[in-house]
């Protein structure tokens, strides 16, 4: 059964394009459902589907001469004179795939469909040898509505421009799912497990899995240990300021290590850093980021996190798909947690009160920001300006 996801339509809009569509992202965010769900909507009446980690598609995908490609699939009763849809699964296990893909793409008439593991090598093979040939998707765990949806829940989508009043009825109804987002996030084979000991199993396989394949693809790591341990390190610093020298400091890693393993780790999906805004350099902090994971399962699985830095984490990765976020602290240390698209202030409590939204209306006058909201878990306290966290979806 295919659950559907947001950016489906905007995939099924670019099925009919001739770019190459591409798919990036974590392992197991639910890359192959999609690329299968798009070949079963297509109407070209030729199709392959080609899964990379069997050792003899990849045999195939790695011939020197091209043409010996087009001539296997010839043999399997492929007409290239006509239209052919061709989906390709983990690109980034055959280093010279992108240079294949160019020949065939502009040699005959295909429609590609590629997926991979990894923004690291997806965005610097392909922007030098498919610039303009291809788009590329991004493709994160669920977000809370998401999450919904699989469990068969129905519940409206979230707009910042028509936010709805709390209802108690509808805390009690979503606040174990919820919950659930908040502990163990947004895989799908995690969000679909029935037991706790099971959704905690799967998780620890995923990040093994990507410690062990997309990494091990990605660079050449020689202490794989360290490298946990700056994730680990990095988890019970959801929401602080990035300080590479205290990390430097805890990891006995030289500097420009934990500079590179920080890029390493942000460009394949495992943590995201955001800027601050300034508009007064001399009363604002200006350089520092803050960093977040993109799955609360993973961050939790990574450190001992407390239960605000968790919701804190969720919040990101909820807002995170409504549009850019930054933060913004004074030196005072004064600060609002996100701010989206420039146009409105997220403060995040577990219990929230209404001195927390003025705090965040009086900070938001520096940045001329109109919109502000106070974001909390537990509704002890209901005001104008509240959200509870689990109405953004």
């Amino acid at each position: 059964m295919f659950l559907p996801r947001t950016i489906y339509p905007s995939l099924l809009d670019h099925l009919s394009r001739k770019q190459i569509t591409v798919l990036t992202g974590m392992r197991r965010t639910g890359k192959t459902s999609l690329v299968k769900q798009l070949l079963a909507q297509s109407n070209i009446a030729q199709k392959h589907y080609f899964d990379l980690e069997r050792i003899d598609i990849r045999m195939l995908f790695a011939e020197e001469n091209y043409e010996t490609i087009v001539y296997a699939l010839t043999q399997q009763g492929t007409d290239f004179s006509k239209k052919v849809l061709i989906a390709i699964d983990e690109i980034q296990l055959v280093p010279n795939l992108p240079s294949v893909l160019k020949y065939i793409y502009d040699t005959y008439d295909i429609k590609f469909i590629v997926t991979g593991s990894s923004a690291y090598y997806m965005k610097n093979q392909f922007s030098e040898s498919l610039a303009g040939r291809k788009k590329i998707f991004e493709i994160f765990p669920l977000h809370f509505g998401e999450l919904l949806s699989f469990n068969g829940v129905k519940a409206a989508s979230f707009d910042f421009e028509n936010i709805g009043k709390y209802v108690p009825s509808e805390f009690e109804r979503l606040k174990g799912y919820y919950d659930s987002y908040i502990n163990y996030g947004g895989f799908p084979e995690v969000v679909l497990a029935e037991s706790v000991s099971e959704k905690k199993d799967l998780i620890s396989d995923i990040l093994s899995s990507y410690m062990n394949f997309d990494l091990a693809v990605l660079s050449d790591i020689r202490n794989p240990v360290n490298l946990f341990k700056l994730i680990r390190l990095l988890s019970v610093r959801i929401g602080t300021k990035l300080d590479i020298s205290k990390l430097t400091s805890l990891t006995s890693l030289s500097r420009g290590t934990v500079e590179n393993y920080l890029d390493l780790l942000e460009k394949s999906y495992l943590i995201k850093t955001i800027p601050v805004l300034s508009n007064s350099p001399d009363r604002e902090i200006v350089k520092s980021k803050k960093v977040y994971f993109l799955d609360n399962g993973i961050a939790s699985l990574s450190g001992d996190l407390s239960s605000g830095s968790k919701f804190e984490n969720a919040v990101f990765n909820q807002l995170m798909h409504k549009g850019e976020v930054a933060y913004y602290q004074l030196k005072t240390g004064r600060e609002i947690d996100f701010i989206v698209d420039k146009k409105a202030c997220f403060e995040v409590k577990e219990t929230a009160t209404a001195a927390d939204l003025k705090n965040t209306e009086s900070l938001a006058k520096n940045l001329d920001i109109l919109r502000s909201y106070v974001i909390g878990r537990n509704p002890a306290q209901i005001f104008d300006g509240y959200i509870w966290g689990g109405n953004i979806r």
